[in-house]
Parts: structure tokens; C-alpha cells; sequence
């Protein structure tokens, strides 16, 4: 018989209700402790041997610090995804010790999907990444404030001059006015909001490009690998880096389209198959980028400008991956607008695909740099 002992904790930012599954069946609550080291560490000691105890708990606001005091402690420790946690349909009680005693139990049974935990310095890149993707929306929320205040104001250039530009913000200041002092005061304000984001946001870049050349060489590699495909820049690449991990995990093409949400859902059932919206059930970070940059292909295949320097130094192999994409998804655009389809299913469809030879590129440029450390 089995001698593991599996660890449920629900974690809070101030408590974990604990409860461990016995091999023979048995659940026992073990209480609730405080969310320190320490405590967790008494924990453990308890329960030792700790090489015969799994844990688990679910992904959260409280990211996966749990995780690393576990695992440091010697505990193998897994993170598991709060959605596809088993419920019971006519259970309407929750309480902490239940939902604790529920997750020993499901580990036990091997009905829990874990997710992937970055190491503290990937983390520390993607929270960096995620909050330059906040700076940018606030960035346009400011914009959108101005503008319709100027808007309601009958406040216009002269001529035809693009908006938010070096020549925009000089107009702004040096010859928009009002009479009123509420409307000044108001307007001032929204000027400097929008010059703050934009000061906020070239800050971050900064601290990205920062953050890259400290990154392993291998994360450098793919990063620029990424690159070679068309609507990819370093932003959108840093960031499906950031949001991925190690595509060396994802087994084929479709597992990562999975995890990105962007794949149909589908409710079969006898002869009956019907098939809906995509999922959404994965990474919004990733399914934005991708989004973004899957607009790119509806344009003809092209290579040059920035695209071109951006793939200058790069393996030919990464070079020829790229110009396929263009060639395969530019194709797929214009077949499926021709049928009818609104841009947006498109769009969508141009992305999942998209996702496939990103996952090429970089599996490629991942085991290139494994086998040299080998």
C-alpha cells in the first residue's frame, strides 16, 4: 500500500485551513494557521517524513510564495488550477476546512490539473511585463478623457495634425485655452495625466529592456527568435515569454493554443456536434498579444523595414519558419473573409494558428541552447 499523505491547504492572505488524506482513506483536519513562514514550517514538521507528503492549494491572489516555502522545505508541492477543481453539484456548504479536506481528497484521487510556477526571476519579468500592459491602458484611458473633453469643447486643430504626437502635445499647451477656471484647472489636469502615462510607460519599457539583457541566455534567444515573425515586436515577444514559460512543456502545438483560450469550445454529445465561441479559459495576458499581432497577417507576405532588421543575425531555419507563417496565415486570412466570416472570428482563427509556428521557433531555439549545455 501507498504510504503519501496528501496535503490540502486553502490559502488566504492571513490564514490556510489544512487537511490531510490518509493512504486508508481517512481525511483529518489538521485546523487553520496563520499564512507565515514560520507556522507553515511547524506544519511540516509535524507531518513528517516530508518525502511522503504531496500538497496542493489553488492558484490565487497569493501567488506562489506557498509554493516556494513548500518546496524549500523539501514538500512536493503542487499549484492546481481553481477552475477544473472537482464539485459536487448538489454541495452547497463552503467553508475553508471543506474546501481543504476537498483538495486532499482530489489530489488523492489524481483529479486535480496543476499549473506551471515560474521561478521568482520569471516572475518577477512577467509582473514587470503586466504592468507596463497596465501603464498602457491607462495610458489610453487618459487619452480617451482628454480627447472627449476637448471634443465637448469644440477644441480642434487646424488642419489635419495626428493625434497625441510631439506636434499634438505642443498645440495642447501652447494654444488651447479657456476663459473659466473650472474648465483651466480640469483641462490642466488631463494634459498631465496624459504626459504621466506616457513618462510611466517609457519607464517600464525601459526597465524591460533592462530585465531581458540580465535574462538567461536562453530566454534572450527566444525572445529575439520570436521576433522573426511578422506583428511580433519585443513587446508582444517578451510578453508571450513572460505569459508561456518554457514552450518545451506544451508537448505539440495544441496543447499551448489550449492554453491560451483560443481554441472552440464544443458540446457533442450522440450524433449531435455543435461547436461555439472559443473558450477563454486560458492566459487573457497571451490571447491579447496574439490577437494584436494576428491583425498584421492580412496584409500580403513581406519582408523588410523593421521586420527585416529585426531578423537580421537570426538562423536561417527561424528565418524560413516566419516566411511560411506569412505565406499559411495570410492565405487563411483571405479565404475565410472571402467566406464571409467578420474580421474578428478571423482574426481569431489567423492567431490560434499563429500560436503553432511560435511554438516551432521557440522549441527549436530551446533545444538548440539545451543541447549546448549538454
Amino acid at each position: 500500500m501507498s504510504k503519501v499523505r496528501f496535503l490540502g491547504l486553502d490559502v488566504h492572505a492571513d490564514t490556510i485551513a489544512a487537511a490531510i488524506a490518509e493512504p486508508n482513506g481517512e481525511v483529518r483536519q489538521l485546523g487553520i494557521i496563520p499564512n507565515r513562514l514560520e507556522s507553515v514550517r511547524k506544519l511540516v514538521n509535524k507531518l513528517q517524513p516530508v518525502s511522503s507528503l504531496r500538497a496542493c492549494y489553488e492558484a490565487g491572489p497569493t501567488g506562489y510564495v506557498l509554493y516556494w516555502q513548500l518546496t524549500a522545505l523539501g514538500v512536493a508541492c503542487e499549484v492546481v488550477a481553481p477552475s477544473l477543481v472537482p464539485t459536487k453539484a448538489g454541495d452547497r456548504v463552503k467553508t475553508d476546512r471543506r474546501d481543504a479536506a476537498k483538495l486532499a481528497r482530489s489530489l488523492r484521487s489524481g483529479d486535480l490539473t496543476a499549473v506551471w510556477v515560474p521561478d521568482p526571476a520569471h516572475e518577477a519579468l512577467r509582473d514587470l511585463v503586466r504592468a507596463r500592459e497596465d501603464a498602457k491602458q491607462d495610458q489610453t484611458r487618459a487619452r480617451h478623457r482628454l480627447g472627449k473633453f476637448l471634443l465637448r469643447h469644440e477644441k480642434r486643430p487646424e488642419g489635419t495634425m495626428k493625434s497625441w504626437t510631439g506636434k499634438y502635445m505642443e498645440w495642447l499647451k501652447r494654444q488651447v485655452h479657456f476663459d473659466q477656471p473650472a474648465l483651466e484647472a480640469t483641462f490642466l489636469d488631463y494634459v498631465h495625466e496624459v504626459s504621466h502615462q506616457a513618462e510611466r510607460l517609457s519607464d517600464l519599457e525601459k526597465a524591460i529592456d533592462t530585465a531581458i539583457a540580465g535574462a538567461p541566455v536562453q530566454i534572450r534567444a527566444v525572445i529575439e527568435a520570436l521576433q522573426a515573425l511578422r506583428g511580433v515586436a519585443k513587446i508582444t515577444a517578451v510578453t508571450i515569454v513572460a505569459e508561456v514559460g518554457s514552450f518545451s512543456r506544451f508537448e505539440n502545438p495544441r496543447l499551448l493554443m489550449g492554453y491560451s483560450g483560443m481554441v472552440s469550445s464544443e458540446f457533442t454529445t450522440g450524433n449531435r456536434i455543435r461547436r461555439g465561441s472559443i473558450t477563454k479559459t486560458g492566459n487573457a495576458h497571451l490571447r491579447r498579444v496574439i490577437g494584436e499581432a494576428a491583425w498584421a497577417y492580412q496584409r500580403r507576405p513581406w519582408v523588410g523595414g523593421f521586420l527585416a532588421k529585426r531578423q537580421h543575425g537570426l538562423d536561417q531555419q527561424v528565418k524560413d519558419i516566419a516566411w511560411k507563417a506569412q505565406g499559411r496565415l495570410h492565405s487563411r486570412y483571405t479565404k475565410l473573409t472571402a467566406k464571409g466570416k467578420n474580421k474578428n472570428q478571423t482574426v481569431v482563427a489567423v492567431g490560434r494558428e499563429l500560436l503553432g509556428f511560435i511554438w516551432a521557433i521557440a522549441t527549436q531555439t530551446e533545444a538548440k541552447y539545451q543541447r549546448q549545455a549538454a
